[in-house]
């Protein structure tokens, strides 16, 4: 069992949460796979060059092959001139890597808890007065926990677009659902930051992974 701080609105420490949270081996190894699967499986695969079959060019023999004292050339389409076609350049493709289930739990697992035994995870006791989204009142809250200029990921319930919209321009913050967030996008972290009303939310994302 771990414990969460929590931290009212205006930054003042509350009892501490309890978690359930099993504690494991190092991991590290299992989590840099998972980090370097989402992030192979994140790239859009649309960089490309044209080769000089591709490169839209003239097909003339720029001058006769002998005679003329140059060198030879077949065609102005070739790597050697300019705007030629690229020797074994990058073409579009997809790439794809698997991780098992059992491992990604693993790593996930043991990514929340290394976070909550380093009190890197904070509860927040707090609402939103304004009936608008407020990107001024998301700001001082993070102040008030001394996150503000740390990198913070916030996570919601899918169905809380009023918060979303909040935290969303604030720079050092990504928001996320409970279901959303991958090895890669916890590793960039600081700092975890979710609301107190939403606690049984981020318990069942975490007994997921245990």
């Amino acid at each position: 069992m771990s414990t969460i701080l929590v931290y009212n609105g205006q930054g003042e420490q509350q009892s501490p949460l309890s978690v359930e949270v099993v504690k494991t081996n190092d991991l590290s190894i299992a989590h840099a796979q998972a980090v370097r699967v989402a992030r192979q499986n994140g790239r859009q695969g649309t960089v490309g060059c044209k080769t000089r079959g591709e490169v839209n060019f003239s097909t003339r023999k720029p001058w006769r092959q002998k005679g003329t004292g140059r060198a030879r050339v077949s065609s102005i389409k070739s790597p050697l001139w300019r705007k030629g076609g690229v020797i074994f350049g990058p073409q579009p493709r997809t790439r794809q890597l698997k991780l098992g289930k059992g491992q990604r739990r693993a790593a996930l697992g043991w990514m929340a808890s290394t976070y909550i035994t380093a009190g890197n995870v904070i509860c927040l006791d707090a609402t939103f007065d304004s009936v608008n989204p407020s990107t001024k009142t998301a700001l001082q809250l993070l102040k008030n926990i001394g996150c503000a200029d740390q990198r913070v990921m916030v996570l919601l319930p899918f169905e809380d677009s009023h918060t979303f919209l909040s935290f969303r321009n604030l720079p050092n913050v990504e928001v996320y659902s409970f279901d959303q967030p991958n090895a890669f996008h916890m590793a960039r972290m600081a700092k975890w930051v979710f609301f107190k009303r939403d606690v049984e939310l981020f318990k069942s994302m975490v007994e997921r992974w245990n």
